[in-house]
Formats: C-alpha cells, structure tokens, sequence
C-alpha cells in the first residue's frame, strides 16, 4: 500500500523566500502547478537509502495564506478563483487585522503613533489564526488516520511541539524549507530537504 501523503503549504513563508531568492535573480514566478509533484518526488527520494520502495501517494495540498480585505484582491481572486479549483488543491485564507502601533527612535528615545507627515495614526496589519490553522489541521488529520506522511513547507520553530507529537504515533512528518532557514524545525522531522533544490524545476517562465 502506498504511503497517503498530504502537503501543508504556509504560502507567504514559502513566497517570501521564493521572491527573495529565485525571483529576484531570474524574474521567474513558481509554477504552483509543479509544486505538488516536485514535493512528492524530492520527498520520495528520501526513502531510497532506507531500502523502503513504497510510494508516496498525494491526497491533498492544503494551503494556508493571511490575506488584507481591499489591499489583497488580486490574491484573493488568485487563491479562490484559480489555485483552490486545482487538483488536490484547498486553500485555507485568514483575514490580517489592521491594528495601530508605534515606533521608537533610538536617537531622541521618544515613540510616535501618527506619521509625521499626514498626522494619521499608523497601523499595520497583523498576520492572525495562520499558524494555528496548520497546526490545528496537522493534528486533527493525524488523529483521524487521515494520512502516513505530511509534508511540511514552513521554517517556523514553533510547529516542534506538533510534529513531536503527531510523529509519536509513528507518522513521519518531512519538512521542507529553504536552505539556512529553520534549522531546529528540520531537526525535529523526521526527514528533510531545501526547496532551492527543486526550485529548478518549478520556475514559471517570465512573461
């Protein structure tokens, strides 16, 4: 029997670091298409030197996105129009909060609340439930036997706690993630890859 595999996709940790790294030199968008099978072949490789040959068998790629309402629309049109209608695609959106801040300047040690030019307050929108959302449905899948490995695309320490515990009940979690980036979080899986290596093949050309 084929493992059941599910990917989970935090979307700006991937995106960010897509944009910064491959973007940037090649003007070259990822193919979100490709990714799914490049996932799972890059991830199947990881089996070979273990002598296991049972394949790794995609259920769903589920991707996680923090969106601002007005600012975000063409993202959102993107993410529910085209990529959640894909195959194995299902794209899990969170609202950002606005909220107000302040910034201290290391010269006069004084905070401000307002620009100073416009005399408006600032605010910033605050990523909120994304995290959580992912961990919430690791668990949940995990304890409805729903897959054998999830493949995990995020550099964040704080899912350890998570992946320690679903990988006690002998599922594996694979973690993938750019190089110099999540350390303690590849640690923690059971195995690991760089998305630079497989970032070849996912390139969208430029248009």
């Amino acid at each position: 029997m084929p493992y059941r595999t599910r990917l989970f996709i935090d979307f700006w940790n991937f995106s960010l670091n897509w944009n910064g790294r491959v973007k940037k030199d090649t003007n070259q968008g990822c193919d979100w298409l490709k990714l799914p099978g490049a996932i799972l072949a890059r991830s199947q490789l990881l089996l070979a030197p273990l002598g296991d040959p049972t394949p790794l068998q995609l259920e769903e790629t589920l991707v996680y996105a923090s969106v601002e309402s007005g600012k975000d629309s063409k993202l959102i049109g993107w993410l529910d129009n085209f990529l959640d209608r894909q195959a194995s695609f299902r794209v899990i959106r969170r609202e950002r909060q606005s909220r107000p801040f302040s910034v201290h300047c290391r010269e006069c040690g004084q905070e401000t609340s307002v620009c100073p030019s416009c005399g408006k307050g600032l605010r910033r929108a605050v990523e909120k439930g994304i995290d959580t959302a992912i961990v919430t449905d690791l668990l949940t899948l995990a304890w409805q036997d729903a897959f054998d490995v999830a493949v995990l695309l995020s550099s964040d320490a704080d899912f350890i706690p998570a992946v320690q515990r679903i990988q006690e009940r002998g599922l594996k979690i694979i973690n993938a993630s750019w190089a110099q980036h999540g350390h303690e979080l590849k640690r923690a899986c059971w195995a690991s890859f760089d998305l630079d290596q497989i970032a070849p093949q996912i390139v969208r050309p430029a248009t």
